[in-house]
């Protein structure tokens, strides 16, 4: 597609009583808009207590930069963290989260908060969906362990997915929040996602799979198709 295309991004800042996000999403890649260094949502360390580092900080365990993307991401929830680095990596998305939660309980709201942004982020960026493949599928292996996504793009927001796991927890975050998360994202993104775990024995690697099958499904249904601009992608004219 041309490169004189607008690139498709947004910003969300999203505050409650039990989360504080702010996200920035470019699905096209390249430089994120960013957001005011506000403190309220700094995090207050990232890997060793009592330890501040600035969130623009590359160090960080989820962050990487390039000329093509901008990924910096911070929940508090290491495991969550290096999903979503996984996830933007893969579907070619330039992404900054950054997530102050109420971890003292557990890693339930921050993990449902954060999904919910990143969807809303989503369909946001989306814009008119227009012009898209619309649909899109993955395969991803890791290792000994296989995934599936479908993605429909279909302003029809369903979640459906095999996503289960043998422990409690894959790290500080708890597994069920996986399959609620994509769930959450699903709804506010205004998709129709299937995701399904094929096989795998570690839990880490079933995860990692799904999410890099999601992000390829992802990049594939935002794909601009060259002579379709300004087309819905729709029997019914309308998404």
């Amino acid at each position: 597609m041309p490169s004189s295309l607008p690139q498709r991004s947004a910003v969300i800042n999203r505050i409650t009583k039990e989360t504080k996000i702010q996200v920035s999403l470019s699905l096209d890649g390249g430089a994120l808009e960013y957001l005011p260094n506000n403190e309220e949502f700094a995090p207050e360390t990232i890997s060793a207590p009592n330890t501040p580092i600035p969130y623009q900080d590359e160090t960080h365990h989820a962050s990487q930069t390039s000329d093509k993307q901008e990924i910096w991401i911070w929940t508090g929830v290491g495991f969550l963290d290096h999903m979503l680095h996984a996830w933007a990596k893969h579907a070619g998305w330039s992404l900054r989260v950054r997530c102050k939660g109420d971890l003292a309980i557990d890693s339930h709201h921050t993990s449902e908060d954060t999904f919910i942004a990143l969807g809303s982020a989503f369909s946001q960026a989306l814009g008119s969906r227009t012009g898209l493949q619309r649909f899109g599928h993955c395969y991803a292996p890791l290792d000994e362990s296989l995934s599936r996504a479908v993605l429909d793009i279909s302003s029809r927001p369903f979640f459906e997915g095999d996503v289960e796991f043998k422990h409690d927890k894959i790290g500080e975050l708890q597994s069920d929040m996986i399959h609620h998360g994509l769930d959450s994202w699903a709804k506010e993104a205004r998709v129709t996602l299937h995701v399904d775990i094929i096989k795998g024995r570690n839990d880490h690697h079933r995860a990692e799979s799904a999410f890099k099958a999601l992000a390829g499904a992802c990049a594939m249904a935002c794909r601009r198709v060259e002579g379709k601009e300004g087309e819905v992608v729709s029997t019914k004219g309308v998404l």
